[in-house]
């Protein structure tokens, strides 16, 4: 009897972390998909297109350098008074990017960025923190250095 509970149990927390994985995977994909999407709006200049990859609400929190932006719309103006030109925008690419999944609908992306640009190539690391909502995965929090 206690070696039928004992596989009952081991067959059941294997499935839960079977699913687990699967729902993890998938996470990692739609986060990285809403990246790649910010990723070809910044290339082709579309800074509001950008920023669909954000949360549309005044919580949310862009952090760089001493300066913190709460909410869409400073975070949006913020960009677009750093980056108004496309030679400013440079091209953008994120590489390194990890992603854990911490619950059913937050996740933590590690990574690095990097501008190419023809006067220089800036770069740096960031730390995003997605929620995922109705219309799909948002970050709610990016600390970008």
């Amino acid at each position: 009897m206690i070696r039928i509970t004992f596989l009952v149990s081991l067959v059941f927390f294997l499935g839960v972390l079977t699913a687990f994985g699967q729902r993890s995977k998938k996470a990692e994909a739609d986060i990285l998909a809403v990246m790649d999407a910010q990723t070809a709006a910044w290339n082709r200049g579309d800074i509001e297109g950008f920023m669909k990859g954000y949360w549309n609400s005044d919580q949310l929190v862009f952090v760089s350098g001493d300066e913190v932006s709460r909410g869409r719309q400073p975070t949006l103006e913020r960009y677009k008074k750093n980056y108004a030109t496309r030679e400013k925008m440079g091209s953008l690419s994120f590489t390194g990017v990890t992603v854990e999944l911490i619950s059913n609908d937050a996740a933590v992306a590690l990574g690095s960025w990097s501008l190419t640009r023809a006067a220089d190539s800036p770069k740096g690391k960031f730390t995003l923190i997605f929620r995922k909502f109705k219309d799909g995965w948002r970050i709610v929090h990016d600390h970008t250095s």
